[in-house]
């Protein structure tokens, strides 16, 4: 037969319960002095392929931010990495690759003048072939910085089994500014 522990001792169990979550909860509970912590991640010697497929070669500039993100806190410090220490490849097969065609440079100077200094930088610039094909393009039409290979998806496979890391960049309409939704 099971009887029940005496009232006694349940009120004061309930107590110690009681007093142990209360503890728990001011341990949990974030000091006003809380922040984030900034992590200095050791990166080394890293290997990009960024997938670029737009539906408007307007959104070029946007995608190329991409690039600069990727870039920039590498050549830095504390990084300060060379450009012989890393290895950045952009294939292009969407819209987008009308941007490098010679005969658009001055309708896209900026983005031109933009994948030229970091195609200096050695960035590789690469147009799917049969994309060239389906706009009408030849090599005589590229820009010199850029490099036709025979598919933008046999390329793409073929620097990921190389160990390339795949960035594909989405660009959106920016509807928002930063202010208005912070």
């Amino acid at each position: 037969m099971h009887t029940a522990p005496p009232r006694r001792f349940r009120q004061s169990t309930a107590l110690v319960c009681c007093l142990a979550a209360i503890a728990g909860m001011a341990v949990l509970a974030p000091s006003a002095q809380a922040q984030a912590q900034f992590v200095q991640t050791p990166y080394k010697n890293p290997k990009a392929l960024f997938d670029i497929y737009l539906d408007n070669p307007a959104k070029m500039g946007a995608a190329l931010y991409w690039i600069r993100s990727f870039m920039n806190p590498l050549t830095e410090a504390p990084y300060s990495l060379f450009n012989e220490d890393m290895s950045v490849i952009v294939v292009l097969h969407g819209t987008e690759l009308v941007t490098v065609a010679k005969k658009n440079e001055e309708k896209y100077e900026e983005v031109v003048q933009r994948m030229r200094y970091y195609a200096d930088q050695g960035v590789k610039f690469k147009v799917c072939g049969l994309a060239l094909q389906d706009f009408g393009y030849t090599l005589a039409d590229m820009q010199p910085f850029v490099e036709v290979t025979p598919s933008a998806m046999t390329e793409l496979v073929h620097w990921q089994n190389q160990g390339y890391g795949l960035i594909t960049p989405v660009v959106t309409e920016k509807r928002l500014s930063i202010e208005d939704i912070r």
